[in-house]
């Protein structure tokens, strides 16, 4: 997910390498990734450089297919509907959303895969993940505003759903146009 503002603050990736970000139309954004089964220092490794990577390119949150690894790890930093911060690397995550009638929110949206555009996208209003931290720790984090949008955007890639796949197919091959994609 494509910040509007950089992040402020001490990072985690300090000692990640920030590596390319993969647009819309590569093959790994659009399957579903592998569960990660080691929590070793490969993995730390890896979120190292998502981390980075993510700050590299003014994001809130990062895929790791968005690097171009298959597996499911994402990382995010940003701030809940009453502004506070949420720093974290999540692997495995399960996405839980609360029970239809869900309320939704309308708000921008803009991807680091998708580079440029933002446009109103529909999202639940709260949403939660459970899984692990790098180290194997379980955790879970509970999200309103655009915390809530961001664990919805990261679960979604790893899941091979970017989110102009969501969007009607007007408004998709317009933003992927403006992106000079597809």
């Amino acid at each position: 997910m494509t910040a509007s503002d950089p992040s402020t603050g001490p990072n985690p990736g300090d000692t990640g390498a920030v590596r390319p970000i993969v647009h819309y139309g590569d093959p790994v954004l659009h399957r579903a990734c592998r569960p990660v089964e080691d929590f070793d220092d490969a993995l730390a490794s890896l979120v190292e450089d998502m981390f980075a990577s993510m700050y590299a390119a003014n994001g809130v949150g990062l895929a790791a297919n968005q690097i171009g690894v298959d597996a499911r790890v994402f990382v995010l930093d940003c701030e809940d509907a009453d502004g506070e911060r949420t720093v974290a690397a999540v692997v495995n995550p399960v996405l839980i959303l609360p029970p239809p009638p869900r309320d939704l929110m309308v708000g921008d949206e803009g991807c680091l895969s998708v580079p440029g555009p933002f446009t109103d996208t529909p999202r639940a209003s709260t949403a939660a993940v459970e899984g692990f931290d790098p180290a194997g720790n379980p955790i879970r984090i509970d999200g309103t505003g655009t915390l809530a949008r961001c664990l919805q955007h990261e679960t979604d890639h790893l899941e091979g759903t970017v989110y102009v796949d969501r969007l009607p197919a007007k408004t998709r091959k317009r933003l992927l146009a403006e992106a000079g994609l597809r």
